[in-house]
């Protein structure tokens, strides 16, 4: 068994910014010399997520749509009552479609649908640097 930890910067706008991240991991797996196993990616924080999509402008939207929908931004939280900081949805929306997916992977390739990719959303106020690893695990 081996294990590879990548990490990865980039940057974000906020306001449930989506990123195609589905590049990098890809290559993380190609590049880590383990031919069968699990890819996690991970996004540290309580204000961001990761999952899977087809990236496109439409299905982004609706996913865009759906989430404000959901936790909306236009409404009072206790988070904002207690910090100020006017970003109480943003955690909302991280811890409900959560900091990390894991995909298999075969032959070094990852067991994606054709129009499946990995995607990093923030959900913050404000654009920011954001780090995310990619764990890798599985047989040389």
């Amino acid at each position: 068994m081996a294990f590879v930890s990548v990490s990865k910067r980039t940057q974000t706008n906020g306001f449930s910014d989506c990123l195609d991240i589905t590049t990098e991991t890809r290559k993380a797996v190609e590049d880590s010399g383990i031919e069968s196993g699990l890819a996690t990616v991970f996004v540290p924080g309580s204000t961001a997520g990761v999952t899977t999509i087809e990236y496109e402008s439409g299905a982004i939207n609706d996913l865009v749509d759906a989430i404000e929908r959901v936790a909306p931004q236009g409404i009072p939280y206790n988070h904002d009552r207690r910090w100020g900081d006017g970003n109480g949805f943003s955690h909302v929306r991280a811890a409900l479609l959560g900091p990390s997916i894991t995909v298999p992977f075969k032959n070094k390739e990852l067991l994606l649908g054709q129009w499946q990719q990995i995607i990093l959303i923030d959900f913050d106020n404000r654009g920011r640097n954001r780090e995310y690893t990619i764990n890798i695990l599985g047989d040389s």
